[in-house]
This record gives structure tokens, sequence and C-alpha cells, in this order.
């Protein structure tokens, strides 16, 4: 039945994405303990679920002290949140790296094409440092699949990387992608101020007490001054999602196919709201873990299938993906 639930993901579309949540939902509470000791603690009966609000949501803070696991098979790989001495870090426990691979590259060649298309440099020093983060292990994908000699991580190097795209500008042979953590990109900016106007920047957040925190649109205003571009893109995920939501401009992310996004009430979890929420994503990518999960971080609905961080709810713990605390 794993096997082909993840086919099923794989090949989801719109028109039948609930029907596969319920059917993941229902996979779920039979396979994940933890999960299925969630709802009834709240009082819920799983039979009495209908429809994707209904689910309930495990909050993201359950994958810092528990195992979040829905197969009994032992882990090829465990990916951990950056983070400090004093904050525990989340873990994401995973089987089946093929399938995070396919998701990944799936969803990446959706928003922007096949990754041969383009020569991938990476900026990701505290990710690397770090040692186990799925954001660096996404980003390696794309640089094999890109299969450019000129596709790497640079860490501090901010001279080489420079050198690297000045070179690759006048190459033309195929399209440059420059993705960085925040602070990474701001350091890079303020040492090397250049015309990136033909190159395509994209942001993953991430300040981790190296900067003082900047809202996105103060980020991407530098940078584009910095570079001469016209938007700086972006990349919402996270270590307990296997699906990533991009941003072509503007902080506006497109839900992929094979993820929602819901706005729950601020003092009520199991309410919905329109407006401006906490954002609960239902990743169905993550077979393995659990799919519906409650993030603290703050966002708003744009249309059907677009979606808005504006930061994080007050007195939660910063992320690596955050950008400014929202009070």
């Amino acid at each position: 039945m794993l096997l082909e639930l993840k086919k099923e993901v794989l090949q989801v579309q719109e028109h039948n994405f609930e029907q596969l949540a319920l059917k993941i939902f229902r996979y779920q509470i039979t396979h994940n303990r933890l999960y299925a000791q969630f709802l009834v603690n709240l009082g819920i009966n799983a039979s009495n679920i209908t429809k994707l609000e209904q689910i309930p949501c495990l909050p993201i803070e359950f994958f810092k002290d528990k195992e979040v696991r829905s197969i009994d098979f032992p882990p090829s790989i465990i990916f951990e949140s950056s983070g400090t001495t004093q904050t525990k870090k989340s873990r994401h426990l995973l089987t089946d790296i093929a399938f995070y691979r396919q998701n990944s590259l799936q969803i990446f060649e959706q928003n922007y094409g096949e990754p041969s298309a383009y020569h991938i440099l990476a900026l990701l020093p505290s990710y690397q440092e770090q040692g186990a983060s799925s954001l660096v292990f996404m980003v390696e994908q794309f640089m094999k699949a890109s299969a450019s000699p000129y596709s790497n991580f640079y860490l501090y190097d901010w001279q080489n990387l420079y050198d690297t795209i000045r070179f690759l500008q006048n190459k033309s042979d195929r399209k440059i992608l420059l993705i960085g953590v925040t602070f990474a990109l701001l350091d890079f900016a303020e040492a090397f101020k250049a015309d990136f106007s033909d190159i395509l920047v994209m942001e993953t957040g991430g300040m981790k007490g190296r900067r003082r925190e900047m809202i996105r649109e103060e980020v991407h205003s530098y940078l584009c001054e910095a570079w001469n571009l016209t938007k700086i893109h972006s990349e919402y995920g996270m270590t307990e999602l296997l699906s990533q939501a991009y941003s072509k401009g503007e902080g506006v992310f497109e839900m992929p196919n094979t993820m929602k996004i819901l706005l729950r009430e601020t003092n009520d979890p199991l309410s919905f709201t329109n407006k401006r929420g906490l954002i609960n994503v239902i990743d169905l990518a993550n077979i393995e873990t659990c799919s519906f999960i409650a993030t603290q971080d703050v966002g708003t609905i744009l249309g059907q299938n677009q979606f808005k961080v504006l930061g994080r709810a007050d007195n939660t713990e910063q992320r690596g993906c955050n950008l400014l605390i929202i009070s």
C-alpha cells in the first residue's frame, strides 16, 4: 500500500488532492501510533473525518521530542533542523531517499524547468556546517541533475563565487541560479556589488542570529539594488517537510501539487480563517512521517494555490526559514 500511495502522490492533481489526503490520513492513523494518540487526546473520532479541513494537524514541535514515523523500516537518513546549543533540533527520519529526491526534483522542474538548463551555485554555509541538512541534500540533487561542472557549494568563498558568476555570465550557455541562505546572500552582496541582472537569485530565508532580523521586502530590496535585479525568488521548506513551495517574486508562493496551506485561528487550533492566521501544511509527500503539520509560521492565502509567509508567531522559537518575528 505504501508504494502505491507514493505513486499517487507523485501524480496528484488539484481535483483528487483531498481524496488522496484522506486516504493518507487513514493510513497514518493506522501506522503512526503518535499521531493516532494525538487524535485520541483531542477526543476526535477518526471515522468522522470526511473533509480536508477536518484533519487535525500535528504540532511541528513533536519532531523535536518524538520520532514521528508511519513506517517500521529503519531510517536511511536523518535530517536535522538548524539550531544552536540552546535549542533542540527537529529530526526527520527518512527511509526512502529516492522518493524525496524524485518529489523535490519534480517540484523544481514544474516551477523552473530541467536542472540541466542551469549552473546551480549555492551559498548555504550554516546548513553545510551542521552536516544533516535536508536543504543541502536537496540542492545537491539539483546540482547532480544539472550535470554542470560549475554547480557547487561555496561556503564563505565569496571571491571564488563572484569570479565563477562573472565567468559563466560570459559563457551564456545556461542560466545561472544562485541559491542561498539570507544572511549569506546579504554578506556576499555587501562584499560584491555587481550587475547580476541576467541571473536568478533565490533566498531560502534564515538569519541564524548572524544579522539583525529583516522583513522579506527589505532583504529583497537590498539585494535587487546591490545586483541590479528586478526580483528575488524564494523557497519555502523546512526539515519536517518533503515538499517545497517557490516564489518567483514579491514573496508570493505557489503551492506545489503535493502541498496545501490552510490557516488556523491563533487562539483556536481547530478553527480556520481565510485571512491572516497560523500556517497548517498538508504535505502528501510526508507519508513516512506525518502529512498534516501545524507550524508556527504566520501567513495569508492570496488565491487558491498562492500564499505569503509573514513571519513567526510571537513567543515561538526562531527557525531557519524565518525573516522576522510577528508580534
